[in-house]
Parts: C-alpha cells; sequence; structure tokens
C-alpha cells in the first residue's frame, strides 16, 4: 500500500512534522509520497493527478492507494482519488483532516478528522465517513496537522460508541492494513 498525502496551504515543516508523528514505533517505514505544494495547487485534482503519474504510478499497475489529505488538500485529493478510481485504479481508503466543506462521497472507505466538535459535527453533513475523529478539547486547525501525537480527541464509530486517543494514534490504528477494507 502506498500512502499519498496532500498538504494544504502551509509551510512544509509542518507536513515534515505530520509525517514524523505518522510513522509507526515499530520502525517499519511508511511508503509516502507527499504531493509538493509547493509547486502545485493544494486544491487541484488535475494536478496531483498528473503527478501521480510523473512518479511512475498508473492506475493499472500500481498498489493501493491510501490518500491522507489536510484542509485544502482534501480537495484536490478526494478529486484524484476518484479520478483514479474511474481510470481502474485502486484506492485502499481517504482520510479528510480538517476538510470542512468538502463533500466525501465515495465507494471506498472515507474517515474524517477534526480539529473540534463543530467541524466535526457540521462536516457529517457532506458525508461522515466510515468513523471519525474531534479533538476533545478544540486545537488549532494547523496544530492537528503539525501535531497529531499531541491532539487529544474522540474516534467515533458508526454505531456512536466513542474511544480517547490522540489523532495519531486514530490514524496509525486505520493505517493498519487489517483495519479498513481489503481487495
Amino acid at each position: 500500500m502506498k500512502i499519498i498525502v496532500c498538504p494544504g496551504i502551509h509551510p512544509t515543516q509542518l507536513t515534515d512534522s505530520f509525517i514524523d508523528k505518522l510513522q509507526p514505533t515499530n520502525h517499519q517505514l511508511l511508503d509516502i509520497l507527499v504531493f509538493p505544494t509547493e509547486r502545485y495547487s493544494a486544491y487541484s485534482a488535475i494536478d496531483l493527478e498528473r503527478w501521480l503519474k510523473q512518479c511512475q504510478l498508473s492506475p493499472q499497475n500500481a498498489p493501493p492507494l491510501f490518500f491522507i489529505a489536510f484542509s485544502a488538500g482534501v480537495v484536490g485529493g478526494i478529486g484524484a482519488a476518484l479520478a483514479w478510481q474511474l481510470q481502474g485504479g485502486k484506492v485502499k481508503a481517504f482520510v479528510a483532516i480538517d476538510g470542512w466543506g468538502v463533500p466525501l462521497v465515495a465507494n471506498f472507505p472515507v474517515y474524517r478528522l477534526s480539529h473540534d466538535y463543530f467541524t466535526h459535527w457540521s462536516s457529517a453533513l457532506l458525508g461522515k465517513g466510515k468513523e471519525s475523529f474531534y479533538a476533545d478539547p478544540d486545537v488549532e486547525h494547523l496544530e492537528l496537522w503539525r501535531s497529531p501525537d499531541r491532539c487529544w480527541g474522540w474516534r467515533v464509530v458508526s454505531s456512536g460508541l466513542k474511544t480517547r486517543c490522540t489523532a495519531a494514534e486514530y490514524l496509525q490504528f486505520i493505517l493498519q492494513p487489517k483495519n479498513n477494507i481489503d481487495f
């Protein structure tokens, strides 16, 4: 599984910090490609799709892609993930981190993470996904991306059951192959 990280519009150091916190503690590095938003528009699905092909990935022979997108990157990420699937590619899952106002309807697993309860609640109106997470206490928008290991909150499953964890723990949980749909 290849992880495609779609940052928002912010300094690249925040994304570096996010990826550092995302790595599992078992020292098995994740296979991650980061969409270079310093060269392309974070919200452009077309640019992201072209960039994936520049990275020698094609929908016909690439492993399943696992998208993680933040803020404006959610717009480009979901568009590219849907286009990838329409071209015959496999999408393992899509994670939207603070993708407020972005409709997320797909036939692959979708997860939402929000920096506060209001964003969590109001985003669910546009597709709440398989599961979700919201920070409690609230954190700043960029803090959720920069330091997911320090953002405590609630993992919410479709039944409404809630479990206390950090955003990083939640992401590490859903990145485990046994916890999302297999092809």
